[in-house]
This record gives C-alpha cells, structure tokens and sequence, in this order.
C-alpha cells in the first residue's frame, strides 16, 4: 500500500467536492453539470483512491452513502425538538376559523406581519435531521413526535439529502424537518418487481415510503430511490431571528445549504390568495410526480410563530389545508355503539365492504349522536364514505333517494350497552357518556391505554387478555395489575407458567417508567403524551400537581384553561386518589427521579454551564441533563468560553478538542455524579 502524499489527499478532496456538487445539481435542483459517464468516472476513481487508503475517507463522502452491512434493529431516540403533528382543514370555511383562532391570541395592534407561506403537502414520512458541524450525524422518523426511530444509515441513501451542509463555517448543531417520498414512477416500478416475485403490492406511495424507511438492509433502501424535501430548521442555542425572521427566508436557506426544497410554493398576502393557489393545485397536482394531499399554510413570520406556539396536539401558527379524499358509495347493514376509556359512546357504521384509497373499508366511525341526526342516518341507507385525511374512513353524507322504505332515523341508546347505566351528555358537549366507572369498557380502555407504548409500555398485555382479566374479575382498576401472580394467570385461556412469569416481569419492569408517563397513563381527558411530560417538568411530583390550582396548571407554558381544569377536576374524585395512594404502595414512580425542591442558593451546579459530548457509560444523554439541571445547571449544545465543564463519553466529538482548546475543565460520567454527591 502506497503512501498518502499530498497531491493523493488533494485528489480525494477534489473529487469529493466535484461530485458532491454534481449529485446537488441533478438531484436537488434538477439542473445536471455533466453527462453520466463523466460523473460515473469521477466516482469510481474516488471509490478506488478511498479502497486503496482507507485513511481517506469521511464520513461525508459520497461513497458512504450506502453501509455494506444491514442493521439488526433499530433504536429508539428522542428528538432535541418535538415534531408536533398539524391540524387539519377540508374546505376555505374551516381555514377562515382557524385564521380567527390565531387571531384571538395576539394583543390588538399587533406589529408583526400576517402574510402566509404555501406548501404542497407531501404524502411521504417526516424525518428528523440532525447535524452536527456541517455533518449528517443522524436521521430518525416521527415516531410519536417525542421519539422516533434512529434510521440515520437508511437515511444516508437518500441522494436529495446532503451528508455535509454547504457552508464554510457551520453551527455546532442544525436539525432539520422534511418529507422523505417515493416518486409514482418509483412506486410503480416497485409494485411491478413484487408482482412479478410473488410479493404483496404496497397500497400507495406513502405506505411504501414508511416501509422502506424501515428496512433493515440500506442496501435495499438505496435501490428504492427515495426523495426529500426540507421544509424546516431551526439552529439550537440561536434564536430564529439571528438567521432568518421568516419561513420563506427558511425555505431559501434549506437550498442554499444543499436541500431540496418544493418549488411550488408561494407567498400569501392573504387568506383569500391562499385559497387561489388551494385551488390552482387541486387540479395541477394530478400532473406532479409525487402524491400530495392538501396544502400546508403557515404564517410567514417567526417571530409571531413563536408568540402564538401550540395547542396540546398542534402549532396554532400553521394548517394542513387537505383536499377532498377519494369517495365511494356503499350500504349500512347495521349501526353499532362502542364505549371507550373515557365513557364516550362512539356510533359505528357497519358496512357492506368496498375498496377505498387502496384498502378494504367494512366499518366507518358516525363520531356522536348530532352527526348522525345531520346526516339523517337510517340503518339500510345508501351512504358516501371517504377517508378523513386518508386514513380514517368516516361517512360524509347519504343517499336518501336509495333509502328503503319502513325505516327510521338511528337513536343513541339511553343506557350504556356494555353495563347498562344511564348515559349521559354534558351540556355544551357532543359525546354521550356511560358514567359509571366500573364499566367494563371503561376499566378495559384504561388497562390497555395504561400498557400502551407511550405510557407504561407493559409487553404482552393486549386486549384479548384485557378482556379475560376484567371478565374474570382478576382487576377492577389498574392498580390490580400489580397484585397479579403467575398462579392466577396461568389458568387464564391460552396462558401457561412460562408466559404468565413473563407478564408478571413486565408488569413489575413498568415501575421504573418515569412519572411522565404514570401521568400520561392515568387517562386524564386532554393529557396526551406531550402535555405529560409539560407537566412533569413543572410538577415534579404528583403531591404538586395534585394541590396545584387551576391557574396554576393554566399558567405552565402550553397548558391552557381546559387541561388545567381536566387536570384539577381528576384529582378531586376520591376514587382518582385511592388509586394514587395504591399505584405509590405498589412501588410507581410518582416523582422525578432526582428531587427538585432543593433552594437555588443550595443546588451544587447552580450557575454552571455544561455540554456532554460521547456516549456515557450508564447515563443516557437525557438522563444526565436532567441531573444537571435538577441540580442548577445550564446545558447546551455547544461549547464556548461560558462552558464550564465539558462532561465526556466514549467516541467524543471535536467539542472535546475545542473543550481543550479553551481549557474547559473534562468530567467523565463518574465525577460529575461525585459533584452532584450520588
């Protein structure tokens, strides 16, 4: 093996700059510098200088694109930033409300701008982009919004996603959000192969988008040849308004890092321009060659982006406009009542099965008893169904003229179908409610909401097993689940020693899980995951945010009125505290796992300023940034000369280099426990 002298280092890097430059060209702005054999040259002559000195290659080459080995699995990871999902708007009437509602919650005489930035839905997979000094360091689905799958070498395929920014002095940190698709030319392609190999077809773009996002082997992943567009960033550490104060500058400065970005967007003045360009690409966009499915409007200022902020599910500042989804017509064979978790009575239409947007449709949900009474609903009419934001089928109207003569306008029952109680409807409110708490149906939603992924996550407790424990009286509250013995599961249906041992280890290990998710578990109406862990953060315990008042829950940033009352209102019911007191016997974390009531003045890291850097060996990443700031710290992303400690891991980046550059004191995992006294 040669030597790398400096003319070979040169070469590499000349060639890594001309074909990086080639692949932005032709794969992000369309817009080819050379004929194919000259960049296939310039590659494989690449290739073979990296071969020949390993020593060579970056991690941003374009050689690396693909891994040579496939992954066993992937693993979960947190985002740095929630990816909060969209509200939905099917016609110009419910964009107008939404406009009002954003409106409501600016002071009068507001300075900022109110112009509009258009986007083209993508219908694909949202990715989360992290770089760390102009590199690619990892690439992660949506997930739940709070965590996602850690997919970076699929990622790396993507050719419209650059592995190093086109900057000369990048940020230490830049996360970027975007739409990974497949073009229907690809799609296309791909359903031809499995045909001809005996496989089962993908049912649209974006279910074979999800699918192969997930592929073990990047290698397969490469040849599906997804696409990208970038339509957020965000530099932590920075304020939005150091870089850029709009959406649209955002979108500009997406491409000029090496993003592809949507072409077909447009700058609003105005809600009725909006609706202009809503209609404009209702028709064109049967011509792009990709699907879209509505049209994403945001306001164009940062600033008043910011001010605004989210609801519990959504960002106030932005929309998904969608457009009508596919219809067909079918029959109503019957019309059925499910009872869920919070007592709420859910009419559903059982239908004569058809095929919609690429699957079988039997059942569509009828949402409550004024819908039905909207649609004048009979049991034997002829309706139109249609995918809600192509996924959820639901009823849209019906066909009266079809409609056999003898029947009569469906009724919500007066007493719950599953216990028999007298139902209930709050005034002001749309839902019926069975409210008896012992209600089976009740008591199963909670035990399975309890055990779900996001909350308590117990493997192995599904329904049908649900079912069997409530129906056998083995519990009556979720409490139970941790009186449970092996003996008195394994006479359960289906259950033996060895699995009923392994659900009791399960149920047990959900005690470990933080109070975030307890909280989240409890059900408490309006509290999804999110808002849980919101209020973790400022309610470290359970006795806080039990004696916490309604304005005091209200006044936590992205709480507001009616999940402070929700709250309040659940920790008033003696039942809700009996509960509380058996889930803390059980041995339920129901406090932050470091204490948090310590005085400032007391607090060992109060006014220090940390960055970690590595993989440590026990903590994860998260875990000791809570520790920090429990304990009065400052953690950031990168480092400066207002750092310091520099607490360091296994594999530590160039901020361990910089760190000793400016002399920045180093902690491994083991001191920085001693200076927190563990």
């Amino acid at each position: 093996m040669t030597a790398v002298t400096p003319e070979i280092q040169q070469r590499a890097k000349e060639l890594r700059q001309l074909v990086q430059k080639a692949s932005y060209a032709y794969y992000v702005l369309d817009a080819p510098l050379m004929e194919d054999t000259v960049y296939d040259r310039l590659y494989r002559e690449l290739q073979d200088l990296e071969i020949q000195h390993p020593e060579l290659v970056t991690p941003d080459s374009p050689t690396q694109r693909v891994g040579e080995k496939p992954a066993t699995q992937f693993t979960s990871v947190r985002h740095n930033i929630p990816l909060y999902s969209l509200e939905n708007a099917f016609n110009m009437e419910e964009l107008a409300k939404w406009q009002e509602r954003w409106q409501r919650h600016l002071p009068p005489n507001s300075p900022f701008p109110r112009e509009y930035v258009c986007e083209l839905k993508i219908d694909g997979s949202a990715l989360a982009l992290t770089y760390e000094n102009g590199i690619l360091v990892r690439g992660a689905t949506r997930g739940d919004g709070i965590a996602g799958e850690d997919i970076t070498q699929n990622v790396r395929t993507i050719r419209s996603i650059p592995l190093r920014l086109n900057l000369e002095t990048p940020p230490p940190m830049v996360e970027v959000r975007g739409e990974a698709f497949l073009p229907i030319d690809v799609f296309e392609e791909i359903n031809q192969e499995r045909l001809q190999g005996g496989e089962l077809v993908f049912a649209n773009p974006r279910n074979a988008a999800a699918g192969t996002l997930r592929q073990l082997d990047a290698r397969i992943v490469a040849r599906r040849r997804l696409d990208f567009f970038a339509y957020t960033l965000h530099i932590p550490g920075k304020d939005d308004a150091d870089v850029v104060r709009t959406q649209w500058d955002c979108l500009e400065l997406l491409q000029s890092l090496g993003f592809r970005v949507n072409p077909n967007r447009k700058l609003c003045a105005s809600i009725a321009e909006v609706g202009n360009y809503y209609n404009e690409w209702d028709t064109q966009r049967r011509n792009l060659s990709y699907m879209t499915d509505g049209v994403v409007v945001k306001l164009n200022s940062l600033p008043l982006q910011e001010q605004l902020g989210f609801t519990q599910k959504f960002p106030r500042w932005a929309i998904a406009l969608k457009y009508p989804a596919e219809e067909a017509p079918t029959r109503v064979l019957d019309i059925t009542v499910q009872v869920g978790r919070t007592g709420a009575l859910t009419p559903v239409a059982e239908l004569q099965p058809l095929q919609l947007a690429g699957t079988t449709v039997a059942r569509a949900t009828l949402h409550n008893s004024d819908r039905i009474r909207e649609l004048d609903l009979h049991i034997g009419d002829t309706v139109i169904v249609r995918k809600a934001g192509e996924i959820i089928p639901e009823v849209v109207r019906v066909l009266p003229e079809l409609r056999p003569s003898g029947t009569t306008l469906f009724q919500m029952p007066a007493h719950c179908p599953v216990c028999g109680s007298q139902v209930e409807r709050e005034l002001g409110e749309a839902v019926t409610r069975c409210i008896n708490s012992s209600c089976p149906a009740i008591l199963k939603g909670s035990l399975i909401h309890w055990a779900s992924r996001n909350a308590l996550d117990i493997n192995g407790l599904g329904e049908k097993l649900v079912d069997q424990l409530v129906e056998r009286g083995l519990v009556r509250s979720v409490a139970d689940l941790y009186d449970l013995t092996p003996q008195q599961l394994d006479s359960l249906e289906r259950f033996g020693a060895k699995s009923a041992e392994k659900l009791v280890g399960a149920i047990a290990n959900s005690k470990t899980q933080p109070w975030s998710r307890v909280l989240y578990g409890l059900g408490i109406r309006h509290v999804g995951s999110v808002n849980a862990q919101t209020l973790t953060q400022n309610f470290p315990t359970v006795e806080q945010l039990a004696g916490a008042t309604v304005a005091n829950i209200a006044g936590v940033y992205g709480i507001g009125p009616e999940i402070a009352q929700s709250v309040w209102d659940w920790f008033q019911i003696e039942s809700n505290q009996t509960l509380i007191n058996r889930l803390r016997e059980a041995g339920l974390q129901l406090a932050e796992l470091v204490k948090t009531q310590t005085p400032p003045t007391s607090q060992p890291l109060s006014g220090k300023t940390f960055v970690i850097t590595g993989t440590l060996p026990t903590l994860k990443r998260d875990e000791a940034k809570e520790l920090i700031q429990n304990a009065g710290g400052k953690v950031t992303n990168s480092v400066s000369s207002k750092t310091d400690y520099l607490v360091v891991g296994e594999d530590a980046g160039s901020k361990f280099a910089k760190a000793q550059d400016l002399g920045i004191k180093q902690l491994s995992e083991a001191e920085l426990l001693q200076l927190l006294s563990f």
